[in-house]
């Protein structure tokens, strides 16, 4: 999480912010990501909709709203499968416009840059900042001239009448459970773009196959309460897989391993689970508006970086 971040008063006379007064809930989510949590100065960075929602107080409805009309306005781009979000003058405003070659600001960005998980808006995001920056390496750049932004489902309707209204395209390209700020992850389960397969490398051994049902499996006989996986699609055994391998080569507060044989991986994930049940948050006990009374987390969001830190550091007595 940054320890600050720049709102410049001259932006409400600009073009973009003009145009989401006309829609309160476009402003807010404009404000909410300029300062989110998750975000980073690049810009550049995953937000799940459901903590835009929650820590806004718009709720997931009022959250889709806004954030549809910051991609109408061309604040932003927001991808729906990876959950990563693009505020395309972000960097401007938090960094600067342009940097010397030689400001040792550079070395950072691109290191920043580098750190990214995969996503959309890699390569777009280089196209923009790169002479700004001094930026050499580039990705995605095949992916940066896409088509417009996907609408978000309960708004496919509204989105297609303003179009005719228009008779144009909306915002720009895009393309946002790992949680948390990919680029300092509060919970390092590794990156999400090179995921743990069987026999992969781990330091000083190999990372054991990931029983991805027997893991799913301990996640219904703990929590069974929450909704229930009825699909295994690939997104989700790759973040199954990320989190086995985290549990394997990550190590305690104390320094000492969390796992170091399946069987101890697999103890260790049911317990993992076995403590969400008692955190009042993630399973519906505790929210700050009737608007998010009844929801309960699950499995995905219990394999994101925001949601182990919720069971592994916000949880009395949680898994260390």
């Amino acid at each position: 999480m940054r320890d600050y971040s720049k709102a410049v008063p001259k932006m409400w006379h600009g073009k973009t912010m003009k145009a989401l007064r006309k829609h309160p809930e476009g402003l807010i989510v404009a404000l909410y990501l300029m300062t989110s949590p998750s975000s980073n100065m690049l810009g550049l960075f995953a937000q799940p909709i459901l903590y835009m929602a929650y820590e806004t107080g718009l709720g997931e409805e009022g959250a889709r709203k806004g954030l549809q009309h910051c991609i109408e306005a061309g604040y932003c781009s927001y991808d729906e499968e990876s959950e990563f979000v693009w505020v395309h003058e972000m960097a401007g405003y938090q960094i600067s416009k342009e940097l010397k070659a030689s400001d040792l600001r550079c070395k950072g960005i691109q290191k920043d840059y580098d750190s990214l998980p995969d996503n959309p808006f890699l390569g777009a995001f280089f196209e923009r900042y790169a002479a700004a920056f001094h930026l050499t390496n580039p990705r995605g750049i095949e992916g940066a001239s896409q088509g417009p932004c996907k609408p978000h489902r309960s708004q496919e309707q509204e989105q297609e009448q303003e179009q005719e209204l228009n008779k144009g395209p909306n915002g720009p390209v895009g393309g946002a459970d790992g949680e948390g700020d990919p680029a300092e992850p509060t919970v390092p389960v590794g990156d999400p773009a090179e995921p743990a397969e069987a026999g992969d490398d781990a330091g000083d051994g190999k990372i054991p196959p990931c029983p991805v049902d027997t893991i799913v499996d301990l996640y219904h006989e703990q929590l069974p309460e929450l909704p229930r996986v009825r699909l295994l699609n690939d997104k989700r055994k790759r973040a199954l897989r990320r989190v086995w391998r985290w549990v394997l080569t990550s190590k305690k507060s104390d320094g000492t391993p969390r796992a170091t044989t399946p069987e101890e991986a697999c103890g260790w994930l049911r317990e993992y689970f076995h403590r969400a049940t008692k955190n009042d948050f993630l399973m519906g006990r505790a929210h700050r508006s009737a608007e998010h009374a009844g929801w309960q987390c699950d499995l995905d969001f219990l394999l994101t970086d925001r949601g182990m830190a919720h069971v592994i550091e916000k949880t009395k007595g949680g898994a260390a």
